[in-house]
């Protein structure tokens, strides 16, 4: 895997998680530019999910199993999107913690894909 899109995956996912944070303790829904923020999240997840199945192809192979680092792959490129969707069915301020949720496991999976990787 690459270092510094996993780095950059957490760390916005973290900013995401701390943005939505505040919104929920201010009673807050979530909003436009949170949905922009996690589109922004979002697209880094899925071009980490590219570069780990084009490792994959390319024959690497991670330490700790192809099978488990797939579906930890394809979690991490569907945690902020699910979490986008499901604030738009609870517009009030839990849409906002539901969003800075699911951005905290985002960052979780990307520490638990760089274990699997053998970082």
């Amino acid at each position: 895997m690459i270092g510094a899109l996993t780095l950059a995956v957490g760390v916005t996912a973290l900013a995401l998680a701390a943005w939505c944070g505040v919104a929920f303790s201010r009673d807050q829904s979530t909003k436009d530019w949170h949905f922009i923020g996690m589109a922004v999240v979002a697209v880094l997840a899925v071009a980490q999910l590219v570069v780990g199945v084009v490792r994959l192809a390319g024959g690497d192979k991670p330490e700790q199993g192809t099978a488990i680092f797939v579906a930890y792959l394809i979690g991490s490129a569907a945690a902020v999107p699910a979490a986008g969707f499901m604030s738009l069915a609870e517009r009030t301020r839990w849409g906002s913690a539901t969003v800075a949720a699911g951005a905290v496991i985002l960052a979780v999976l990307e520490v638990r894909l760089y274990d699997i990787w053998g970082g």
